[in-house]
């Protein structure tokens, strides 16, 4: 059964208190399939953000008894913070990740809104796109006047909450109001400047944001603010769309810093505005001299700055993704004030997206010893694709080496894309190590389907031919990328670097010997399937695909001794 699989990012006004803290997010656990991802307390701002995913109903159960425990151990009427607030849990948006839409996310949203309000006697503003009316879409509008505008703001009829009390009761004022949300995943990043001066942050904010700044004549803060003809502020539009951004200064670091709210990375990317805020800040006398990130982040967003700032040096960016992301951590300098762990910063990587991989995940000597086993599995497909994967790798080296190579300047974007055509056909070589193995255990698990009755032995043979079939096709995967894979290879052993030409011939090898490796796990198991069409088909292909692989590394090979 797919599972739909939201996210939930309350944003609680405790950053100081430890065990408040640790109290407030650990709750998330007591409810089973709730997994709690990131907490991230910052002291200046007096706020944590607390990450943890589940399916629906029970990250909604999750944030209750989470909004509960707040209003149980904030006080509002004694919170300061730098940061916007207007309730013990302030903000509380839920995200969705997998198999969900945002309009049934904004349903969900609603039924925690409704429960918070109603149980707990908290009042919910909803928005973004769970927003009932159009002026409650944006946050800001909701949270105007804070914490401390809210006796006024609770009993306004424009302001009516959508759940909850409208009187700012003796629970209202130690709880505050609380923003429930669905929401495209917001990356909050704040960049770091070597000044004190919160006014000069801001204008660099005012620069960058979407609302930029009010219009005055002459263009100077002392000018005459410029009204529309309802007499309302005009505003001057920042650089970039989805994004919101404020001055403060952290007293922790002693500096002030520029925080924003990347409502949609793939319109405002955030290494972009990362370097454009570098630039406005040099153009006003400072100095970027680092970031943070709050919270997780996909590993999108780190891996398109890694290749943004590798382009920018003329570097390849066909190279692991680990190396792409150590580059985007380094230049944006998230590591300035903590240490940044990708693995427990990456949703991706939290997630546990590679715990389907054991087979890749081992060391050399694990992966050799577990083949040299009794166990029948890794065999002889599993193998094949790492044989592949090993060749494709080298190619890939001297795509990079050639990339790099002095004198070669003017041909590294070339020499990139060929690396990244190298690192494409390597992941799913590798993905395909551990694939082969499941398919085999998909066939075991398939015999051990019960046959005591006419039925069950029917649905056993079904289950046990659709396993066959996808056991000839896993390793018909490996055969097509492997050869695909030497496209690569003949390039570098063509034009690549002289110097590394060898490992370009060794790269046709190995995919050679993955392709006919392959071949034979695709026959042997084409010997238990029933649908002899479907198996003269693949062998036909199959056969084509060694003749063709075993002519391309006659090819390879010639051109690399004549190189030698």
């Amino acid at each position: 059964m797919i599972k739909k699989i939201i996210e939930c990012v309350p944003n609680i006004s405790e950053g100081r208190d430890e065990d408040k803290i640790r109290i407030i997010s650990q709750i998330v656990e007591e409810v089973d399939g709730v997994k709690l991802l990131n907490v991230d307390p910052g002291k200046a701002t007096n706020r944590t953000v607390i990450t943890f995913v589940g399916e629906p109903q029970q990250v909604i159960d999750a944030a209750f008894l989470l909004i509960q425990k707040a209003q149980e151990l904030i006080d509002m009427s004694q919170h300061s913070g730098e940061h916007p607030r207007m309730g013990a849990t302030d903000v509380c948006p839920l995200v969705p990740i997998a198999n969900i839409s945002m309009q049934e996310t904004a349903k969900w949203a609603h039924k925690l809104g409704k429960r918070v309000g109603t149980e707990l006697g908290i009042p919910v503003y909803h928005y973004e796109a769970a927003a009932k009316e159009e002026k409650r879409v944006n946050l800001a509008n909701c949270r105007q006047g804070e914490y401390e505008g809210l006796s006024k703001k609770i009993v306004d009829a424009d302001w009516k909450p959508d759940f909850g009390p409208a009187e700012f009761n003796k629970t209202v004022e130690k709880s505050g109001a609380t923003g429930i949300s669905a929401r495209d995943f917001l990356v909050a990043y704040n960049v770091n400047l070597n000044t004190t001066s919160t006014r000069r942050a801001n204008a660099v904010a005012f620069d960058i944001r979407e609302g930029g700044r009010i219009k005055r004549e002459g263009g100077t803060l002392s000018g005459k603010v410029i009204k529309d003809a309802d007499g309302n502020p005009m505003k001057e539009p920042g650089l970039f769309k989805a994004v919101k951004g404020i001055g403060w200064f952290i007293e922790e670091y002693g500096v002030a810093q520029i925080s924003y709210n990347l409502t949609d990375i793939n319109i405002s990317p955030l290494h972009e505005v990362f370097d454009k805020t570098c630039e406005r800040a040099i153009a006003r006398g400072m100095r970027v001299t680092g970031s943070e990130l709050i919270g997780l982040v996909p590993k999108k967003v780190l891996i398109d700055a890694g290749k943004h700032f590798l382009k920018k040096q003329e570097r390849s960016t066909g190279i692991h993704e680990s190396e792409i992301i150590k580059i985007a951590i380094k230049t944006l300098g998230l590591d300035e004030l903590a240490p940044f762990n990708p693995e427990e910063r990456i949703i991706e990587y939290m997630l546990g997206s590679d715990a389907n991989k054991p087979l890749v995940n081992m060391s050399l000597t694990g992966f050799a010893n577990e083949t040299a086993s009794e166990s029948p599995a890794p065999g002889g497909g599993s193998i094949a694709a790492y044989c592949g994967a090993m060749g494709i790798s080298l190619g890939t080296m001297v795509a990079n080496l050639s990339a790099h190579k002095r004198g070669w300047d003017d041909r590294w974007e070339e020499f990139s894309e060929w690396a990244e055509k190298g690192m494409a056909y390597q992941n799913t070589l590798l993905d395909l190590v551990d694939e082969d193995t499941n398919a085999f255990n998909k066939i075991m698990d398939a015999f051990r389907l019960p046959k005591d009755t006419e039925s069950n032995k029917v649905n056993r043979q079904k289950a046990i031919q659709a396993a066959t079939q996808y056991a000839i096709l896993t390793p018909f995967k490996v055969m097509e990328t492997a050869y695909n894979s030497m496209e690569v290879m003949k390039a570098m052993a063509e034009f690549g670097n002289p110097n590394s030409v060898t490992d370009a011939g060794v790269g046709a090898l190995c995919a050679r010997t993955a392709v006919i490796g392959a071949f034979l796990n695709v026959k042997i198991n084409c010997g238990d399937c029933e649908d002899k069409t479907f198996v003269a088909g693949v062998l036909e292909r199959g056969q084509q695909l060694v003749d063709d692989a075993c002519a391309l590394e006659d090819e390879i090979m010639k051109i690399t001794n004549s190189k030698i």
